[in-house]
């Protein structure tokens, strides 16, 4: 196919993304989910920009100053084009934002909750609001003025801060800085039945004549600063060289990260000349990142304003799917039953603490030699760390590779591996040149004097926290294959290398896109011959340009291809004599959609797998990843049936349109309304 013909059907993989977090907040606008979540989606609209800013922004800003002739494969663009593109984007969200907020406030006042407005205080308001900042927010603020002193202080990342422009008696202009963190991000009241809440930077602000009560304030904002977090860590702290103190390494590259150079900065408010020459000068930035917004500039309140507000409607939030979710095994015949069948757990509609089980089930087994498993990211107060420092008091050998390099997580992992190196745990870090994501955990047991193996691979983190908020698989087998690949596994690892062959599992980056392109080969090879070629994949992101192309491939030979794909995907569906048998949906509702599915054929044809790796670049190329084959046949039904409520969702299901948009189903009257989520809650 033409190199330009071709590019018809590529997306760019940022444009994709913000096209994803634009289904997010439009959560925000549905009526049916409850006003709380509708206020969560918000929250995470503005969290998944901070973190798509500081890591992809943030990358790309570094790639246009060290590579700027390096061009976009899918579409052609320069690093600079693209970077225009992605602001250009997002500033034209500025109408929608407001729209959705507006209208949250307003249906928080009719809940008797209201968010001061200070451009609109009342007297009485104002009078509790005063009194708490001259009580509890001006005493332990730490303004101050710039001059030619007093350097311009560095403003942290992704906090706020108010900044005046100050005229003094004698006609000189000063600048003031107040940063506001020292406080929570917001405080309540209560006047009557309503409820009031104040956010901090309004209320400095609003008071800052107070501060810099010797000066007249000729302007003031808000303003937020967003750094770059795509930091590079040096390989070289990996190498087997056992004196290397990697969490001293870790700790000095998170230091370096919080001083990296802004990628975007918010501001409250429409900058004069003269303040955004200030700004651009003191933060060393070019004017075209910065934000002019009308909304908080920060929104992690929508997380905790319920909590707070000492709330007990519970309308106002999703049910909290609290029936029993364990699965119908007795502590202890855990294991017993898994060496006859294997075992599937589909989070969070079943419970992620059979799992758990299982492992202190492994510590109390006699017959168990060793756990092995490997930690990307963990809940802030771990019963699965709990369950490993057990099982090493318990005598068992218990391998750990807990990897550091898991973005934003860096911190609280290397807390842990000080825990697991204290309870007895053997601790390794990973790969010099792979961060490694699988999710897989080996029990090794003798009986009879012979190996044993219960192997588990898993769609999701080792979180106990997540698995309440994600959908994910976990599968666990006695196969004696997959054991014997899983150990081969956490050898390599241990000596430093990645896996070469497998038997059964696909584990990247060796033995992983290959197989997949092999399967893909394999359907077009059957539609060919037979008719009825068929893939149905559910993953979160694709950019991968081997297997895009692949699947176009398919395409044209006539393979239908369903694609459930949460976020990126930069394959458009839909394009005439490219990709027209290929149809895209992205599912965005309660939960999360995380687990990886992949299927080939129907019928007696399916061959169906699960793991933790995506189809974009770093999982295919740069990570390690592990697949396990779904034989057990209860276990491939379930599988299949997730699949089969995706097909079907016409509520949270989003169809990509050949011109790269998404748009939602047109539901009549006469429409069975399919939520794939909640269908699945009453199926498990």
């Amino acid at each position: 196919m033409g190199e330009c013909n071709e590019k018809k059907s590529f997306i760019n993989r940022e444009i994709s993304w913000l096209e994803f977090n634009k289904r997010v907040l439009f959560e925000a606008f549905d009526n049916s989910n409850p006003l709380f979540e509708r206020l969560k989606f918000m929250s995470i609209y503005f969290s998944n920009l901070d973190e798509f800013f500081m890591v992809r922004v943030g990358s790309l800003s570094e790639s246009a100053e060290n590579f700027p002739d390096k061009i976009d494969d899918k579409t052609g663009w320069s690093i600079k084009k693209e970077i225009k593109e992605i602001y250009k984007n997002v500033k034209c969200m500025g109408a929608l934002l407001e729209k959705a907020y507006n209208q949250i406030v307003e249906d928080l006042r009719k809940h008797n909750i209201d968010i001061i407005d200070f451009q609109d205080i009342s007297d009485f308001e104002n009078s509790v609001v005063e009194k708490y900042f001259e009580k509890e927010i001006f005493p332990v603020l730490s303004p101050q003025i710039v001059d030619d002193d007093i350097p311009f202080p560095f403003f942290k990342n992704k906090e706020i801060y108010i900044i005046v422009l100050l005229r003094s008696k004698f006609d000189e202009r000063k600048i003031g800085i107040i940063p506001t963190s020292v406080e929570d991000e917001f405080f309540t009241f209560n006047v009557g039945e309503r409820k009031k809440v104040a956010f901090i930077s309004d209320c400095v602000k609003f008071y800052a004549k107070k501060i810099f009560s010797r000066y007249e304030i000729e302007e003031i904002y808000k303003i937020r600063v967003t750094r770059n977090a795509d930091i590079t860590i040096d390989e070289a702290f990996l190498d087997s060289d056992n004196d290397v103190d990697f969490r001293g390494i870790m700790r000095n590259m998170l230091k370096k990260r919080r001083i990296l150079a802004p990628v975007r900065i918010q501001v409250c408010g429409k900058l004069s000349d003269i303040m955004k020459s200030l700004i651009c000068e003191k933060l060393v930035c070019d004017e075209n990142i910065i934000f002019t917004e009308k909304l908080p500039l920060n929104f992690s309140f929508g997380f905790s304003l319920y909590k707070t507000l000492k709330l007990n409607d519970k309308k106002l939030l999703f049910d909290s799917n609290k029936a029993d979710k364990y699965l119908n095994l007795k502590k202890g015949m855990i294991i017993k039953y898994v060496e006859k069948n294997d075992l599937l757990i589909s989070v969070p509609f079943q419970s992620f603490g059979t799992f758990i089980d299982l492992l202190y089930e492994a510590a109390d087994d006699p017959e168990c030699l060793s756990i092995k498993i490997s930690l990307y990211r963990l809940a802030s107060s771990s019963k699965v760390i709990s369950a490993l420092a057990y099982a090493a008091d318990r005598g068992k050998e218990v391998l750990c590779l807990l990897e550091l390099r898991a973005r934003f997580d860096e911190e609280n992992n290397i807390e842990y591996s000080k825990i697991l190196e204290d309870s007895g745990c053997t601790v390794i870090y990973g790969l010099s040149d792979y961060k490694v994501h699988a999710k897989v955990c080996l029990i090794t047991r003798k009986r009879d004097n012979e190996i044993e193996y219960i192997t588990q691979v898993g769609t999701g983190n080792y979180n106990e926290k997540t698995s309440e908020q994600y959908t994910d698989l976990f599968y666990i087998t006695a196969d004696y294959e997959v054991g014997l690949d899983a150990n081969d596994l956490f050898s390599s690892l241990q000596n430093g290398k990645v896996v070469e062959k497998t038997r059964s599992l696909w584990i990247a980056p060796n033995c992983y896109k290959e197989n997949l392109i092999k399967l893909i080969d394999d359907e077009i090879m059957w539609h060919k011959k037979n008719g009825g070629g068929f893939i149905s994949i559910k993953i979160n992101s694709m950019n991968d340009m081997d297997i895009m192309r692949k699947f176009i491939e398919a395409s044209q030979a006539g393979v239908e291809i369903e694609l459930y794909i949460r976020g990126i995907c930069c394959l458009r569906g839909g394009v005439p004599g490219l990709t027209e048998n290929i149809k895209i949906k992205s599912i965005v509702g309660k939960y999360l959609e995380h687990s990886r599915i992949i299927c080939f054929g129907k019928s007696q044809r399916e061959k169906v797998f699960i793991g933790s790796g995506d189809f974009l670049n770093r999982n295919t190329k740069r990570r390690v990843e592990v697949f396990i084959p779904v034989k057990n046949i209860d276990a491939k039904k379930i599988v299949l049936k997730i699949l089969e409520f995706c097909r079907i969702d016409n509520k949270k299901g989003w169809y990509m349109q050949s011109d790269g948009s998404y748009k939602k189903a047109e539901i009549t009257e006469s429409d069975a309304i399919v939520n794939s989520q909640r269908e699945l809650e009453k199926y498990f």
